[in-house]
């Protein structure tokens, strides 16, 4: 078994800490993983990628061009920044919750939606979710990324019971209730 797995965000979205939760379970499950994570201007609101490789042995912690079997965008937009690392067998986890950027909320120019959905259709299956939506309904915003592991822990095998103890051992603990409802509604999402 091997997952390359591409997590995208824009900072302040938990992209980094969602990597770190499905390292830690692949490897309480007895698997080798390796990860690499570029932050940029990610304090700031810019783009935001962690590479997450699985398997029995892996050598590189960057995942090479046109070999994902997931990507995982954390919102609408950000996938578009990397549609080289797909192929026809990639699959991809969307949260359709928008954060607009610069000149879209003001109005001066237009949210790209049409562009977003011609690209959509190049994944062979995708996973779409409103996190933000589902998010509220755990209690906290702020858990709008726990709600997406949800939904990419349908498409990995390792236990529910391992996904749920790791991020309880890994999120702040006054917000480990609302992360475990979060991540319970992405699953069965």
């Amino acid at each position: 078994m091997k997952f390359d797995i591409l997590m995208v965000g824009v900072g302040g979205q938990g992209t980094v800490l969602a990597s770190d939760i499905v390292c830690d379970v692949a490897l309480s499950a007895g698997y080798d993983v390796k990860k690499s994570e570029i932050h940029g201007m990610a304090q700031r609101g810019g783009s935001v990628v962690s590479h997450v490789r699985i398997g029995e042995k892996i050598a590189s912690p960057v995942i090479p061009v046109g070999s994902v079997d997931i990507l995982v965008s954390f919102e609408r937009m950000e996938f578009l920044r990397y549609l080289e690392y797909i192929n026809k067998n990639t699959s991809l986890v969307l949260n359709t919750g928008m954060i607009h950027p610069p000149g879209t909320a003001g109005g001066e120019e237009e949210y790209p939606e049409d562009y977003v959905e011609d690209n959509i259709k190049k994944f062979n299956n995708s996973y779409m979710i409103d996190a933000f939506e589902l998010a509220e309904q755990a209690l906290n915003r702020k858990v709008t990324s726990t709600v997406v592991l949800g939904k990419l822990a349908t498409l990995l095998p390792f236990r529910k019971k391992a996904w749920e103890e790791v991020i309880s051992d890994k999120v702040p603990s006054k917000t480990v209730e609302y992360n475990l409802k979060a991540f319970d509604l992405g699953f069965n999402a």
